[in-house]
Order: C-alpha cells, then structure tokens, then sequence
C-alpha cells in the first residue's frame, strides 16, 4: 500500500545534513516540503522558498537573462527562444519551473511572456497550431501552468490538441507514428501539472490510457534491447525521459502501489549508494550516436546544476519522494 504524501521520510543524520546544510534552497524547500512533511507557514520553508531566485541555481540562471527577457542570445527571431539547445530561453525556463520559480518574480514573467508571445503568431506550432509537435507543446503547457500561465487561452487550446494528439494504445509520440513511446512522457507530466479539480473529464481520461501505457510497459520495458540512456539519472530532463522521470510521474498521479511498477522501484533502490544518495550519471545531450545531434542544425550545450558521476542532492530527494509514495520507506 502506498503512504500518505505527507508522511515524514525517517533520513539517518548524515544525509539528511546533507541535503539540508550548504544546498541550494529549491533542494531545502523540496527536502523540507516533499520529504519532512513541514507545511507551507513552518519558517524554515518561509525562508527557503524566499531565498529561491536570490542565491543559488535560479539566481546564477537569472543573472544570464538578458535585457530584452531572454536568455542566450540579444536578436529578436522566433528561433532564440529555442536555441542554441539547452540553453536557450525555452529550456531555461524548464528549469526555472523545476526548481519552484514562476511569475511571481517579475524577471520570469518578463521571460515567459516574451517566450510565449514570440512562439505566437503564423508560427505558434508548439502549442497546439497545424504544425503542432507533441514534446514542445506538452513541455510549453507544461512550462505554463507551472509558472502560473495556465489560464493563457493558448495553454486550452494545447491541451485539446494533446488529447487528440494520444495513439490508440495510449501513448503519444513526437514523430510521426501508428504507436506512442515511453520517450514521450511529455503530455502526461503536462496534465499532471494542472490541479485535480481544474482536470476535464477528457484529460482524466487521457491521463488513464497513458498511464496505463507507461504501467504495461513496466516503464522501461520498449524495444528489443534496454535503451541505457533511460537507465541513467539525469537532472535537467527538459522534455527527455529516464527510469525516474516515470516513476516520478507514475507515483505523483496516484500509482505508488501498482504492482507493475516493481521492476522500476527495484531498479531505482539498486542505484542507491552506500551513504543513502543518488548520483547524478550524466548531463543531456545524453543520447547513443551522433544522428540525432547531427541533425539538429543548430548548436546544442548541457545546462548542468551539479556534477556528473557524483552524489546529487537533487536527484536523491527526487528518489526518496518516489519511494515514499510506493511505500517502501
């Protein structure tokens, strides 16, 4: 039976001074919300979640923003919102989001407006126009509610455009195709952003056929041979996908204690290191082969928080949580 969300998660001494002392504060807000169980008023998440965009990761992100609200390059086409990859405004406001930011500080406002409004017009595809591509208008609805511009008339627009974007076998996919992908986790963490209560009957629909896409398949369970970049931990994901990405979907949706999960969860206390941390394997561009870089045409850098090959403090709290909703701690 999975545990209730709230409940606290028992961390030896060590590591819990670990993900607390000297971490940046979107991992002591998430520490202290999302594994001790501390409400929303307790001081301690007052001042961390104050402190998020004035030190730390979101800070060093928003120092690159430049005057105009973008990041990455000073030139006003379309296409510097989304590149150079990962690093261009597009993906640094995924992580803005991730990291518990949004439009509350003027400075991400400022840049996700001028990201959506730029992305309008005769070549708004990413969010649900004739050229529509699944992964960048589920990662920019997703974006949007998160930074607090779900009531954008754009963002419904998309979401219908998701629902009838599914495959009949519940999944999506970001290239043409008769069948979806696990790859494409996209749509389902989108819906999963929006509040139950605000969820239409067509999206909960949606959300059950793809997470039973995802349940059948065990969450790694596609293609003839393991893909290996899905079994490595990454943080920023952007719109790519691993083991943990699906796990952390799967629970947050209410999935903690389905039996199918178990070869995941296993999977995931296997990667465990002896002091109760995570690594972080790698960055993204994490993917075997050069085709799918050569064919981007545009330069393509890693936007990393932490180092490769080491502990993660963020990565640990991501797993922790989800062992927390599966019950096993």
């Amino acid at each position: 039976m999975a545990r209730s969300a709230s409940r606290e998660v028992p961390l030896p001494a060590a590591l819990r001074n670990w993900l607390l002392r000297d971490s940046d504060p979107s991992v002591r807000y998430r520490v202290l919300r999302e594994l001790l169980g501390r409400p929303e008023g307790d001081p301690r998440v007052v001042a961390a979640r104050r402190e998020i965009g004035r030190t730390g990761w979101a800070a060093e992100l928003l120092a690159l923003q430049l005057p105009g609200g973008q990041w990455t390059t000073p030139t006003s086409t379309a296409r510097d919102m989304e590149g150079p990859k990962y690093t261009a405004t597009r993906y640094v406001l995924h992580v803005l989001a991730d990291l518990g930011m949004d439009r509350s500080d003027a400075r991400v406002a400022r840049g996700a407006r001028l990201y959506f409004d730029r992305m309008s017009g005769p070549r708004f595809h990413e969010m649900g126009g004739t050229d529509s591509e699944v992964c960048c208008t589920a990662g920019d609805v997703r974006i949007a509610v998160r930074l607090g511009f779900g009531d954008d008339r754009r963002v419904a627009r998309s979401i219908a455009w998701l629902i009838a974007a599914q495959k009949s076998d519940g999944g999506w996919h970001c290239w043409p195709s008769r069948t979806g992908t696990l790859e494409s986790w996209g749509p389902l963490a989108a819906f999963a952003a929006i509040p139950d209560e605000r969820r239409s009957p067509e999206m909960r629909r949606a959300i059950r056929r793809g997470l039973e896409f995802y349940l059948d398949r065990e969450l790694m369970r596609e293609g003839r041979a393991p893909y290996a970049p899905w079994l490595r931990l990454h943080f920023p994901v952007h719109y790519y996908y691993d083991v943990l990405v699906g796990l952390d979907l799967a629970t947050s949706l209410g999935n903690g204690d389905d039996p199918r999960l178990t070869r995941a969860l296993d999977w995931l206390e296997g990667r465990r290191n002896p002091d109760g941390s995570w690594d972080l394997d790698t960055l993204h561009p994490d993917l075997e082969g050069d085709e799918y870089l050569a064919g981007l045409g545009t330069p393509c850098f890693s936007l990393g928080l932490e180092f490769p090959g080491r502990p993660s403090r963020w990565i640990t709290v991501t797993a922790l949580k989800v062992l927390r909703r599966a019950g096993r701690i």
